[in-house]
């Protein structure tokens, strides 16, 4: 902890009487003083090294205390910023702490016995921001960062990546193959962000309808289409001052990704119905296990779409190319899982662990953890052993492992002609007969919500119904 003799507190004040007042009032108190007269002279003392605390104006010459707290939030410093404020406008220094994430504010003229804790507050505070740093990167050199594990050469290079960039503004693009985790990248790069104490919101956009896209990501206003019976706001507005995630960006329809490009360009959106503008501060990350170039010479992707949301890149390895995280990750899962499930086990087995090694793991880190679950729960306490993973699981006969005919899963039979949303429900028919009626399985086997899912269920009793009722004025006619 840095003791006030030690600290420095930098003043930024255009008035030299009250620069001098505060710098002796201050150096009194024990602390190294720093000064500047205006918010640009701040920022170069800042550059040139760092200090425990700020104490600054708000109303000064070439760049103010607003001007000065807005870029230390963009440049991702978190010294702690105590902001001094005349008579009248502490309503206006309020919102500041708020919004711009100062310390604390004080009104003028300071006094010694209130300046004096309030410092003592802001360096400790300091301290423990450090301390964090110090803790996070000692995670990180154990290959975890934010919920993330991997000690690979591929997964620290997506540490460094996610560092960049999270304390910046910019749009990122994150790929990989499904269940590698971008979503938890996502999260990552919000939670080192100066957003951090703002929303994440994530939409994921293949499972949502077309008709119903618009109205997810900027709501809608009363009776803008049927069943609208009230003002709905939508994804954007819930992220405002945070992070918004675009979860398979490359399925989102192509007009509907003209409109996004636009938000994008000038924050500045319509809800579906609405007739005024709302201005919204949202962080924009998109994701995609698509080949984005292949989804844009395809015209599934808009090309200028793609260049505004591929400011920064980061793309996920699969989990059969850093087979070395296996192990890590799977002692991560197994302390989740032992709290999700009351349970206690304690290691892996060499043997299993050996097969999971061997695995190829198409559905990656999602398939490791399913398969963890299982066992986790099989095993109850103790050692994880071979028993305890499914019984083809990792073995060398599985790729050559084939359902026997008789035990074959129905497929759809996709004629050409039949409308594509009478295949769509032929298609959930069959998955629910798989899944047994299990709802949020057959949504997890579609890539859907459960609520789309169910919606789409509606539809398939409503068509039934129809079909019924033909069929039973078929024969009616018939017998007359």
């Amino acid at each position: 902890m840095t003791s006030p003799e030690m600290a420095r507190v930098l003043i930024v004040d255009d008035n030299p009487q009250e620069l001098l007042a505060l710098a002796t009032m201050v150096s009194t108190l024990g602390y190294v003083v720093e000064t500047a007269t205006d918010g640009e002279e701040a920022l170069e003392k800042l550059g040139s090294g760092s200090v425990d605390a700020i104490l600054t104006d708000l109303v000064m010459p070439r760049m103010d205390g607003f001007e000065l707290l807005k870029n230390l939030l963009a440049r991702g410093d978190k010294t702690p910023s105590v902001v001094l404020t005349g008579f009248g406008s502490i309503d206006h220094a309020v919102s500041i702490v708020h919004e711009l994430q100062a310390f604390w504010f004080l009104e003028k003229p300071a006094h010694p016995a209130i300046l004096g804790p309030l410092l003592s507050r802001a360096v400790r505070h300091k301290s423990l921001i450090a301390e964090t740093e110090r803790l996070r990167r000692e995670l990180i050199g154990h290959g975890v960062l934010e919920g993330l594990v991997g000690v690979s050469k591929p997964m620290l290079n997506v540490f460094s990546l996610i560092e960049q960039v999270a304390p910046t503004s910019a749009s990122v693009l994150i790929t990989g193959e499904s269940g590698t985790g971008k979503e938890r990248v996502a999260a990552a790069i919000h939670k080192l962000s100066p957003r951090a104490a703002g929303p994440f919101v994530a939409i994921n956009c293949a499972a949502l309808p077309d008709s119903l896209i618009e109205s997810e990501l900027f709501g809608n206003e009363k009776g803008a289409f049927t069943g609208a019976v009230g003002r709905r706001t939508g994804r954007f507005e819930h992220a405002h001052q945070g992070t918004l995630l675009l979860d398979e960006i490359a399925e989102m329809p192509a007009q509907m990704q003209a409109k996004l490009l636009r938000v994008l360009e000038n924050s500045k959106f319509r809800r579906l119905g609405g007739e005024h503008e709302i201005l919204v501060d949202v962080r924009v990350l998109a994701a995609t296990n698509r080949s984005m170039q292949e989804a844009i010479e395809k015209k599934l992707m808009r090309e200028d779409l793609f260049y505004r949301l591929n400011v920064f890149h980061i793309d996920l390895p699969p989990l059969r190319h850093r087979k070395e995280d296996i192990a890590p990750l799977a002692e991560a899962l197994i302390r989740n899982l032992n709290q999700k499930h009351d349970c206690r086990v304690t290691d892996i087995h060499p043997k299993a662990l050996g097969r999971l090694l061997d695995h190829s793991w198409p559905g990656n880190v999602r398939e490791l953890r399913n398969i963890l679950e299982r066992a986790v729960i099989t095993a109850r306490e103790g050692t994880l052993m071979p028993t305890h993973l499914p019984p083809v699981f990792g073995s060398p006969q599985e790729p050559q492992t084939r359902v026997p005919p008789a035990t074959a899963t129905p497929s759809v039979t996709l004629e050409a002609g039949k409308r594509l949303n009478e295949a769509e429900l032929e298609y959930i028919r069959l998955t629910l007969k798989h899944t047994e009626n299990n709802r949020k399985r057959a949504a997890e086997l579609l890539g859907i919500s459960l609520r789309t899912l169910t919606i789409r269920i509606a539809e398939i009793a409503a068509a039934d119904a129809e079909a019924r009722v033909a069929a039973l004025g078929a024969s009616a006619g018939n017998s007359s």
